[in-house]
């Protein structure tokens, strides 16, 4: 298990709220929409194998998904909250 700390960056935190449809969001290009698409279908063992390869969008979208609050925090890095 890793210590590492993922930073979310604002354009990651903007399309992550744009895909859940949530104040603060911007449309990524089409590449990013169906990763993010991909990400949100997967089951835990799946969004880690992603996770390897995209670790700050799969950890936005698992912030927003699954974490209480998790949705202000992503606003809050864009200053929507």
């Amino acid at each position: 298990m890793s210590t590492q700390t993922i930073v979310i960056t604002e354009d990651t935190a903007r399309h992550v709220l744009w895909h859940y449809g949530c104040d603060g969001g911007m449309q990524p290009g089409s590449y990013t929409e169906r990763l993010m698409e991909t990400i949100d279908a997967a089951d835990m063992v799946n969004a880690e194998i992603l996770r390897g390869a995209y670790p700050e969008l799969v950890t936005a979208m698992l912030t927003a998904k699954n974490d209480i609050g998790g949705v202000e925090q992503l606003q809050q890095i864009v200053g929507a909250a």
